[in-house]
């Protein structure tokens, strides 16, 4: 309750920003929980501290998330699950050929989450998924399913346009994912990925891997004759 004395318009702003704090709680907590869980792990992480690092109550994390489970599964939505809608519909879009479809997936992936704080939820999911079922069957169908389908759109575009020719899609896949987990880990785990003079430039990197990978799935005759693949003519059809 706001004191009597005070003007009408003070109440009505007071009360919006009282209302902007209520509604931006589950961001700031998701946010906390995210830094809390990557630095620390899922196991080492209390609910207590998710609250210090937002700046509230213990008990205004359990009136948004009844459990550290429910609140690690937001932050997985939060940051990933949630934007596949998002990316599929990119996908739908897209004008290009599908050699810069899957470099441009990629790329967006590596802005988007594994260059961000986000890209720890990965880290975090290897190191501690198998010790909770429930967490892994959770992130397997938000998560894993949904962004191998994505890739395997992706595939099936090249092939159904005649730019890849057919292959395997359920392993061709990950071959895509493999790259892209090598980022994380060397990210967050340099040492076990990379000789310790070496500095990885993302995007080089997945240029280089794409390109590689792509010019595997051409459609048509040796890889001399494919620019279709090459890096200065992406989007050629072979000859």
């Amino acid at each position: 309750m706001f004191p009597s004395h005070l003007p009408a318009d003070t109440h009505q702003a007071l009360a919006h920003k009282r209302e902007r704090r209520k509604e931006a709680r589950p961001g700031e907590l998701l946010d906390a929980a995210l830094d809390l869980f990557v630095e620390k792990g899922f196991v080492a992480t209390r609910m207590e501290e998710v609250a210090a690092r937002a700046g509230v109550s213990k008990g205004t994390v359990f009136l948004y998330f009844p459990s550290k489970e429910e609140l690690l599964k937001a932050v997985v939505r939060e940051n990933i699950a949630g934007r596949f809608v998002e990316w599929n519909a990119e996908l739908l879009n897209f004008q290009g050929s599908t050699s810069e479809a899957l470099k441009y997936c990629m790329l967006a992936w590596w802005d988007r989450v594994g260059a961000t704080r986000a890209s720890g939820i990965s880290k975090l999911m290897v190191s501690e998924g198998r010790n909770f079922p429930d967490i892994a069957a959770f992130y397997q169908h938000e998560v894993i399913e949904p962004g191998h389908l994505l890739i395997r759109r992706v595939l099936q575009r090249g092939i159904d346009r005649g730019e890849f020719r057919a292959v395997d899609l359920d392993h061709a896949v990950y071959g895509v994912v493999a790259c892209m987990m090598f980022l994380i880990l060397s990210k967050h785990s340099m040492g076990m990925c990379l000789k310790q003079d070496m500095n990885l430039d993302p995007h080089a990197y997945i240029a280089s891997q794409a390109d590689i990978f792509l010019r595997g799935l051409c459609s048509a005759g040796p890889v001399a004759d494919m620019p279709a693949c090459s890096p200065q003519n992406p989007g050629a059809t072979p000859a």
